[in-house]
């Protein structure tokens, strides 16, 4: 298979997966657990739900971006990493 197909085929698998990941968490975790930032003047509340959220999505770009990087480097002549 190409190796372009191969990249398009892995990030789709990675977004997809870190959506899955992130509406389970969501949907599993009531909204009252989560933290409880304390700051001078307020506090702040921020469920679990949306740190996993954030979180899945956070590695999705990271996995995207070093693929894309690596393939950038390999069609610029760099060697395989494997």
């Amino acid at each position: 298979m190409d190796l372009t197909l191969q990249i398009a085929f892995r990030i789709a698998i990675v977004w997809a997966g870190g959506f899955i990941l992130a509406v389970a968490v969501r949907a599993l975790l009531p909204d009252q657990a989560g933290l409880t930032l304390a700051g001078r003047q307020a506090t702040l509340f921020v469920p679990f739900s949306r740190i996993g959220f954030w979180t899945c999505l956070l590695a999705a770009v990271t996995v995207t971006a070093l693929v894309v990087i690596r393939a950038m480097l390999l069609d610029l002549g760099g060697r395989p990493l494997r």
